[in-house]
């Protein structure tokens, strides 16, 4: 297929989870210099492309950026902000970072039913996919926890310091921090003058403009659940201006070491328990990427008819989702927007 023989042509930055990143491969051109900056952060690894008159190197500001995230919402940082609050300080008076955050979960929060809520950190912990002990779970145990579960327990105040209902509820912005860090990387690149630029952190992606070495739109392939190599994604797409985010159940899981039984990273926060789904994976195009990953969280712990319907509703946000049918046949269910984006054969 054309598609094939086109992915000759890519070089393939293979991602943890969901999304690769496929760049032209070309020298430079005149007006142009192609630059990127790549390692380590969030506890994830981090591509950044971006075209420039001349060489410049933000690795600095990339590693600054990615401090101040980590100061304010990383719950594996004990004298982090969020760590301070979930240890019951009240005094901590959060950064704009955090307040954006927190606004933005609220109003997610809302429009998903609960679906996508940050308060679910004790659930997080318990079930063992956080930094908190892991606790054996029953549903005594889930009913009691889910007392310290629900957004609308939280308040951010004016002075910025953060009013808990419970002093055991706990934060987790995890699923919307590292798609906020695109955003903010994104938006320190146009502070530097820079128009046309890819950020990628661990999956998910932001881009502007365009790569200028080939003069199109960027291209980012959906990766295949089902495929080993991941060489083949499942699809190719245009990203142009937009957030890309994925989440998905088929790579993150643990198995407990007695029985057997898979436990999928997605927790519920509506019931408490981690979510048996039919649902593979789902991909949301967004206008920038804290929503994307909040959307993209949220949508695996959803019911797939669910999904569809909020994704009709909501016309700023777009999905590709990989899901099991009842016969057992891998499915796919795309919005006409995003439909619109893949590159065909």
């Amino acid at each position: 297929m054309l598609i094939m023989t086109d992915l000759l042509k890519f070089k393939f930055f293979k991602l943890p989870f969901g999304i690769i990143v496929l760049i032209f491969v070309s020298s430079c051109s005149q007006d142009f210099v192609e630059s990127n900056n790549s390692g380590l952060a969030l506890g994830t690894s981090y591509s950044i492309l971006y075209y420039d008159a001349e060489p410049r190197d933000f690795q600095r500001e990339i590693d600054s950026v990615f401090q101040v995230v980590n100061t304010s919402m990383s719950t594996y940082i004990p004298d982090s902000d969020i760590s301070k609050i979930n240890a019951g300080d009240s005094t901590i008076m959060v950064d704009e970072m955090f307040a954006e955050v927190f606004n933005l979960s609220k109003d997610i929060n809302s429009i998903t039913k609960g679906y996508f809520d940050p308060t679910v950190g004790i659930l997080v912990n318990s079930w063992g996919f956080g930094p908190g002990n892991k606790i054996e779970m029953d549903s005594i145990t889930v009913d009691s926890l889910l007392n310290y579960v629900g957004f609308e327990k939280v308040l951010l105040m004016p002075n910025r310091t953060i009013r808990k209902a419970n002093p055991n509820i706990l934060f987790d912005f995890n699923a919307i921090a590292k798609g906020y860090a695109v955003d903010r990387l994104g938006a320190m690149l146009e502070a530097k003058g820079i128009n046309n630029y890819l950020v990628e952190v661990g999956g998910e992606l932001i881009s502007k403009g365009e790569n200028k070495l080939k003069m199109k739109k960027f291209v980012v392939g959906i990766d295949d659940p089902l495929a080993n190599d991941r060489d083949y994604p499942a699809a190719l797409i245009y990203l142009h201006n937009k957030g890309l985010a994925s989440s998905g159940n088929y790579r993150h899981f643990r198995e407990d070491e007695k029985t057997g039984k898979r436990y999928v990273h997605t927790v519920d926060p509506i019931t408490g328990y981690t979510k048996d789904s039919n649902i593979l994976g789902v991909t949301i195009l967004a206008n920038n990427c804290a929503e994307a990953d909040a959307y993209a969280t949220a949508f695996m712990a959803m019911d797939l008819e669910e999904s569809k319907a909020l994704l009709a509703k909501k016309l700023d946000i777009e999905g590709y989702i990989i899901f099991i049918d009842d016969s057992g046949a891998i499915k796919e269910y795309i919005t006409d927007g995003f439909q619109e984006i893949i590159i065909k054969d």
